[in-house]
This record gives C-alpha cells, sequence and structure tokens, in this order.
C-alpha cells in the first residue's frame, strides 16, 4: 500500500491492427511512443497484443500524451488508435503498470470498454461528472479533425510535440521540407485548435487538484 496520490492513466488499444501484415512495425512505434512519455518501463506496458497502459504521473500532461500516442500511431497507414484517459488516486503500486491499482486505473479501463461500444476514440472520466462531461464534448468535437488526420498530417503533429519551441523553418530542417509546407501541414492537421483545447484542458483538470 502507498498514501492515496493522484494520478493519470491512458488505457487504449490499435484500431484495425490485425489488418496489418507486419505488426512489428507499430509495435515499434508503440513502444517508442510510451518510452518517449516515460522513459521508466515500470509505468507503461503492452499487453494482449494491441492494448497498452501507460502512466502519467502529471495530470495536467495526460492529454498531450494522448495526442502524441494517437498523432504516432495515425502516422501509419490504416490504424488509429482508442484512448481512455482516467484521473483519480492511486492506492497500490505494483511492479508494473497493469498491477497497480486505484481510481485512476478502474476509471481508465472501464471508459475503454465504453469507447468500444460506443465507436469513440477519446474520453476522460474523472471522480467530477462537470468536468467529465465538458472535456469529453470538446473531445468529441476535436476528433472528427483528429480521426481524420493523414500520414503527414499526424507526423507533423508529433514533430510539433516533440519540439514545441522549435520555428515552422527549424521543423523544416528536421523534415526536409520548406517553411510552407510545414505551415500547410499545421493547419490541416488544426494544430492551433488542438493547442487551445490542450490549453484549455490544463486550465480545466488544474481545477481537479483545488
Amino acid at each position: 500500500m502507498i498514501p492515496s496520490i493522484t494520478t493519470s492513466v491512458i488505457t487504449g488499444d490499435i484500431i484495425k491492427s490485425r489488418s496489418q501484415v507486419t505488426p512489428e512495425v507499430w509495435i515499434k512505434v508503440l513502444k517508442e511512443a510510451l518510452s518517449y512519455l516515460s522513459n521508466d518501463k515500470a509505468y507503461w506496458e503492452i499487453y494482449r497484443g494491441d492494448s497498452f497502459q501507460i502512466e502519467i504521473k502529471d495530470i495536467s500532461s495526460c492529454f498531450l500524451a494522448a495526442l502524441y500516442i494517437k498523432a504516432c500511431i495515425k502516422s501509419i497507414h490504416g490504424l488509429d488508435v482508442r484512448l481512455a484517459i482516467g484521473i483519480g488516486n492511486k492506492t497500490y503500486e505494483g511492479e508494473n503498470v497493469t498491477e497497480s491499482n486505484g481510481e485512476a486505473f478502474v476509471f481508465s479501463g472501464e471508459t475503454l470498454e465504453t469507447l468500444k461500444k460506443e465507436k469513440q476514440n477519446l474520453r476522460i472520466k474523472t471522480n467530477h461528472s462537470e468536468i467529465d462531461h465538458e472535456l469529453n464534448l470538446y473531445f468529441k468535437l476535436a476528433l472528427i479533425t483528429m480521426d481524420n488526420w493523414t500520414i503527414n498530417s499526424a507526423e507533423i503533429v508529433k514533430l510539433s510535440i516533440e519540439n514545441p519551441e522549435a520555428l515552422q523553418s527549424e521543423l523544416g530542417k528536421l523534415t526536409g521540407i520548406n517553411q510552407n509546407a510545414i505551415s500547410s501541414r499545421q493547419k490541416r492537421a488544426r494544430l492551433d485548435e488542438i493547442m487551445e483545447l490542450e490549453f484549455m484542458y490544463r486550465k480545466k483538470i488544474s481545477t481537479y487538484l483545488l
């Protein structure tokens, strides 16, 4: 047992993973994404082939982490990902994330099952129903764009999250394309609007800690 602390958990699964002839391609990308978000493997795990879970201790960063995972998976042709965010207490820390327990883990796991039934790809559950209702409405609207990211759009979102301070010209040098192309891809991905939502998430979730 550990003293009860507030944490966030993302539970997810890969959509249409079985359609991939070479699953090692997306498994490699998923492992790299989870490793980028937490360099301690005790806080993330891939299980049952195409399901995964990661604990994000900083609850204000959890939506950005979900965006990053989605961008990484959407950069692979034909794939998408369901993501269920749970925020709440953590009452037990196991040797790995799937052995840990508490509200955050229960909320995240239950919400993933709801997503499967409702064929939606992102949802949050906390013990504050008003926060949940508002954020989930924003998420539903954002998914209209995010679920339709092209490979190029997903790649530019991924790169922009990895390099938050970089200018478009600097991102261009990293990718070998010009600044105008970077700008066009960011606009098609609705990156500015998505990051406005990310800011709103941080603002809303900060009230959770009050």
